[in-house]
This record gives C-alpha cells, structure tokens and sequence, in this order.
C-alpha cells in the first residue's frame, strides 16, 4: 500500500447492514372497456420487477458506502492533489481489497473492477454521474431525486439503474459541483445555474422547493463542435439554407435564433457563428458560458448571482451595458429572457450589426410577441407602435428551430422581418420544414423547402459578394 497517501490511525470500518427489500407489487391489470379503434393502444405504467440484477447493484452499493467512508478516513487527502492517476488508482485498491477482507465479503473480478472505477469517481469526481458523463450517447442527464436517473439519447428519455444512496449523497455531488464555480445552493437559495469542468450546463433545484428530493439538470457538453455540415449531413437543414444562412450572417444581419427547451438553439447559434470572420470583435454574455465559438478575437462575460448578504450580483443587463463600452464588432446573447432586452436592442440599433441571440418561442411570430413582452415587462413605457418599430429595425432574420415528437431536431422556418405596415411587423417566411407524415415507427415525414419568396435581403447579398443563386428560393415538390 502507499502508506504517502494513507493517513495513520484509520477508523475501522462500520459491520456490513446490507439487506435484501422486498420485491415490488406487481402492477394490477386495467379494467374497463376497450379503447375505441381510432385510439392507439398504449401500455400501462409498472415497476420493474426485483432481478437478480437489480439485487446484485443493491449488494455493491451497500458495499461501496461502506467502502468510501473507510477511504475518507484512510486516505490523505490533502497529498492526493499531486498524486497520479495510476497511484490513485492503486492506493483505492489496496484500501478496498484490504477493507473487503477484514469484512469477510468476496467478490468475483467483474464487481471488484467496476466497484473501484466508482470508488475512483466517488474520491476524484462526481459520483454516479461519472459513466453518465463518458458515454457519449447521452445528451441530457435529469435527476428525480437520488433513486429516479433519465437520459437522453437520440431525443427519447429512458430511465437509467444508476442510483445515487440517498438524498445526502445526491447534495454533496450538487454542492462539489456548485463550489467549483463560486455558487450555492441551499435552503435559502434552494436553485442554481452552473457548468462543470467540461463546460456542460448544469441545473439543480433542492428540498424543500423539490419535494420528492433534489432535481437535477446536466445538458452534456458536445467534445466535438458541430459545424453547419455536420447538421448538414444530420438532416438539420439543407445545403440551401446554409448557403443563404452564410449570406445572411456574413453580411452583418441580426439574427435571432428561437425555439422550445432542448431545440438545440445553442447548436445553431454556435454553427452560425462560424461564418464570422475571424477579424472581428466578438464579445459573448450568458448567464453560464456554454457559447463555443471559433473565432480568436472572443471575449466571453458570465453573470453573477447575489452572495449570501444579497449583494454583489451581476446581471446579463450589467454586462451587456459594459460590451457596449469594449468596442464589438458583434455581441453574442446567449439567451435573452428579461429586461436585457432593451439594451439587446439599442445595441443592433446603433452599429453592431450582425449581433444575434436566442430566445425561447414557439415561432418567429411568438418571438415577436415575446420581445414586446419582455419589453413591456422591463417597466419601459412605450407606444406599442414605437416597441415594435423598434424590433422591426433591430431584428433582421429570425431562424426557428424544433425538436420533433419522434426527437430529431430541426431548423423548421427562417423568416425575414422586412418592416412595419401600419402598427404590424411584416414578416415573410423564405425556408420551411414541410411535414408530409408519420412512418408506422414514428419517424416524421417531411422535407425542407423555399417558399418561393425571394429574400428582402438579396441586393444586400450581391453588394456584399454573395449573389445567391435564384433557384434556392424556388420551391420543393414532396
């Protein structure tokens, strides 16, 4: 054993308390009649029954709380900030396989290996999320409490056998990962935003706001940024639309990127981003950094929430009056959802062209609505007609984006704000995604096509150097 990592006097481990639960009730069948044939069958809700398995998992996790507080009291931890990988690795198996038999407890090779690999995530990081975190299929972790675990993978939810020990347990994973950006979270603020290491969004909500235990949210981090051919080849949009995307983005227009939760708005507006020369001054503000951009002229800002006393926060506003006082070329929103809208705004108005945000609505006409809300809602008193002159000379291009019901996403419309007619924006939708239909396993049917109106922007386009090709704007037969 490397007696440098191992503290003298280590408490003796706790008598093993492991115990087999009683197995589930199984669910009692439905009774009624049945449903009319216009109405798709569809399963009822039941616990999965209590395997072999599943007892197995029970056993190995009794075992490794008793096993991680044996290595809280024999590791050093203070030297383990220098140590190796390897060492770390060989040091918690010394410990373990010496623990495991002062316990009298035998394990076959497959559950000693995988018990050290959690011991190791347990000591150097986030517990149960670690295999979460390393498979690359899932995209979104969501945390109902320490026993319920969904993912995502390829846009469908599916409930994982991971499991956190208890509530404790879950809390003291929330609180290393909030502490590592200077936030908190407890009864007095019970939610947080943070990001860990790997740049991945995070979410936590505690009790007693969560009731059934604390709720979590991790958007995964993509290693590999997506680029406007990856979601190319996806199926995201065509070849088309990129092209008219890159015109658009090149020549300066102000873009607004909207969509639901999940829609990937932040995909795309980091494949747009692509498009901007790398000559220019990009100034970034997001309540928590997720923006991947290119470019090397970058300037990234994050908010701050209040300390303990109330004091101290920096708000998205705060920073975006800054950035206008740091000479941009263009400034970059992450998600504009309050007042900052205003001076969101004020900022396309008065020489960043070319700036772009993302905002969560339904289609570009509810985008419009919303910044007229959001606009109402900042205490700004304004004539109707003058906050929507506003956004009409703000606002360029409105790209929405959409995660279908059989979960592939989709950039389904770019639509044009061309001005005011009257007291209405006009706006005039130049691509869109036209479902045809549903395959019998519920994939979507559909193309994207031009509508047939030519761009407002297309002598823009010539005079900047991108004359687009006519036939882009003609539309396609299903």
């Amino acid at each position: 054993m490397f007696s440098r990592y191992k503290k003298t006097g280590g408490a003796k481990p706790a008598a093993s308390t492991a115990g087999n639960a009683a197995p589930p009730e199984k669910a009692k069948p439905a009774v009624g009649t049945p449903a009319p044939s216009m109405r798709k069958p569809t399963a009822p809700a039941k616990p999965a029954p209590m395997d072999k398995e599943k007892k197995r998992k029970e056993r190995l996790s009794e075992i490794k709380v008793q096993l991680h507080n044996r290595l809280l009291d024999s590791l050093n931890l203070s030297a383990l900030e220098t140590a190796s990988e390897a060492d770390l690795r060989a040091e918690i198996n010394a410990i373990a396989t010496e623990a495991l038999e002062e316990m009298s407890i035998v394990l076959n090779r497959e559950e000693r290996n995988l018990l050290n690999q959690e011991l190791y995530d347990e000591v150097t990081g986030l517990g149960p999320f670690e295999p979460l975190l390393r498979d690359d299929t899932v995209n979104d972790i969501l945390v109902n409490g320490p026993h319920q675990i969904f993912v995502e993978r390829n846009g469908k939810l599916e409930l994982t056998d991971i499991t956190f020990k208890d509530e404790k347990h879950l809390q003291r994973i929330i609180d290393k990962i909030v502490s590592a950006v200077g936030r908190r979270v407890d009864e007095s603020n019970p939610y947080v935003d943070a990001r860990l290491a790997d740049g991945s969004r995070f979410n936590a909500m505690v009790p007693p706001i969560a009731v059934d235990g604390s709720l979590v949210s991790i958007r995964k981090f993509k290693k590999e940024k997506l680029s406007i051919d990856d979601l190319v080849k996806f199926g995201a949009f065509t070849e088309e639309m990129a092209a008219y995307l890159q015109a658009a983005v090149a020549t300066r227009l102000n873009i607004i990127v909207s969509g639901g939760t999940g829609s990937g708005k932040t995909t795309t507006l980091n494949a747009l981003s692509s498009f901007i020369d790398d000559s220019e001054r990009i100034l970034t503000i997001e309540d928590t950094a997720e923006l991947q951009l290119q470019q090397t002229h970058v300037g990234r800002m994050e908010s701050r929430p209040p300390n303990v006393e109330g004091k101290g926060a920096v708000t998205q506003r705060d920073c975006l009056r800054n950035a206008l006082r740091m000479r941009p070329d263009r400034i970059i929103v992450g998600e504009t959802r309050g007042e900052e809208v205003i001076d969101m705004l004020q900022a396309m108005n008065t020489g960043h062209d070319g700036s772009m945000t993302t905002i969560h609505a339904n289609s570009a006409r509810d985008a419009v609505s919303r910044l007229e809300n959001m606009i109402a809602m900042a205490g700004i008193e304004m004539p109707i007609k003058a906050v929507r002159g506003q956004i009409s000379s703000a606002v360029n291009l409105i790209v929405q984006a959409s995660r279908l019901q059989d979960g592939s996403r989709r950039m389904v419309s770019i639509t044009e704000i061309t001005g005011m007619e009257g007291e209405v924006i006009s706006m005039q939708e130049v691509f869109r995604f036209q479902r045809v239909g549903l395959t019998p396993d519920n994939k979507i049917i559909g193309h994207f096509t031009a509508t047939g109106v030519r761009s407002h922007f297309s002598e823009r386009f010539r005079l900047w150097g991108y004359d687009l090709p006519p036939e882009i704007f003609e539309p396609v037969e299903g």
